[in-house]
């Protein structure tokens, strides 16, 4: 499966970003989706995910409350609604996606996308 991040941008703490995550080559709906981040000189880190179908998301510590994980099969794409943005926020995004029904961990991650910039001003 091939992964394409985009909705990155630079904005200012406080405002909202919509990341998306547009899947080809597969059939997506067999995969649960997450969304990673990685800031320069820090290592990459979860940001939330959601189960194949969407039953299930779970989100890092960091974001709970702040950010919201969804997916529309039918447009082979997962979102990530990112609001009341931090300037720790500031990070590469990263979506990738697992055959197993539901993970928090880099290492269940089979395909990566290449990653979008968020960049948060204070």
């Amino acid at each position: 499966v091939q992964l394409q991040a985009s909705g990155g941008g630079l904005v200012q703490a406080g405002d909202s970003l919509r990341l998306s995550c547009v899947a080809s080559g597969s059939t997506f709906s067999r995969y649960a989706t997450g969304w990673f981040r990685q800031a320069p000189g820090k290592e990459r880190e979860f940001v939330a995910t959601i189960s194949r179908m969407g039953g299930s998301t779970g989100y890092g510590d960091s974001v709970k409350g702040r950010f919201t994980i969804s997916r529309d099969d039918a447009k082979n794409t997962v979102y990530l609604q990112m609001n009341s943005l931090r300037p720790e926020d500031t990070a590469v995004y990263y979506c990738a996606t697992t055959e197993k029904a539901w993970s928090a961990k880099i290492y269940d991650y089979d395909y990566w996308g290449q990653g979008t910039q968020v960049t948060v001003s204070s």
